[in-house]
């Protein structure tokens, strides 16, 4: 299999190292393009693969073509490159808030489109991305695509009217989640534990109480009943902040996001 990107910023970038690191892909057969110099030549330093400045040298390349560009270059890539598209190339668009509707308008004939929403955390391999399909992509092609995103973290099929909901809950979650750790770690600053000690205890507690979830697969509140001692410290803090709405005002937060992506 070979894949080309067209982007290599750093969810492009991020994608690469995770198709290399797990050995899914060769390097001779990534090639990857960018209209930012700089962009080239770290990938081509970092990585060892074949970088160019013509999109279309990387179409002609692919098999899977990565488009990893912003929105607003988006429309303007697309047509570049539209005439290029063969009937066995499948696309993977991480362009955001653009649907498959949207793409195959701007390619203006069936092509083989691929939808997805991934987030930040892809560059340390640890991704979640939903995914989805227009109707000319086969099942075959999807698991390769669903391989190649589990290269950097976790992926997931999902219906595309529930992208906007994937977009709240893990596209823009790690900012969500990042000052919660830092309003952990100022809470431990607070009673005496030096910055940098206090931000990696929040870090991991944040860390392994997530990887508890996934591994135990057990209900997030059964696992919070078994920290929540009676009369003990734990439950006292979980009363503060139910008293303060910290459940309300994440499912508005959630709800607020996943409204702007709508609207977008």
């Amino acid at each position: 299999m070979k894949v080309g990107f067209i982007g290599l910023g750093n969810m492009g970038s991020a994608m690469i190292g995770g198709m290399l690191t797990k050995g899914f892909v060769d390097k001779n057969d990534i090639i990857g393009a960018d209209s930012f110099k700089p962009a080239i030549e770290k990938a081509a330093e970092r990585f060892g693969i074949k970088t160019v400045a013509d999109n279309h040298a990387v179409v002609a390349f692919a098999d899977y073509l990565v488009i990893a560009v912003k929105p607003q270059t988006a429309e303007q890539v697309i047509k570049e490159i539209s005439a290029d598209i063969t009937d066995d190339k499948v696309i993977i668009s991480i362009i955001a808030g653009k649907s498959t509707g949207w793409l195959a308008e701007q390619f203006a004939r069936p092509v083989k489109l691929v939808r997805v929403m991934p987030n930040t955390p892809a560059l340390v391999g640890e991704a979640v991305s939903g995914v989805c399909r227009n109707e000319f992509v086969t099942e075959a092609e999807m698991a390769q695509c669903i391989c190649l995103l589990q290269s950097f973290g976790k992926a997931e099929e999902v219906a595309e009217h529930l992208m906007d909901a994937v977009v709240g809950v893990s596209g823009s979650a790690p900012a969500y989640v990042y000052m919660f750790i830092e309003a952990l770690a100022d809470g431990a600053v607070a009673a005496g534990m030096p910055r940098g000690q206090a931000y990696r205890f929040a870090a991991q507690a944040v860390y392994g109480s997530a990887k508890m979830v996934l591994e135990t697969g057990e209900h997030p509140g059964v696992l919070k009943d078994r920290v929540c001692s009676p009369g003990g410290t734990t439950i006292e803090a979980v009363k503060v902040l139910e008293e303060k709405g910290l459940r309300g005002a994440v499912l508005a937060a959630v709800e607020a996001c996943v409204s702007k992506s709508k609207e977008l």
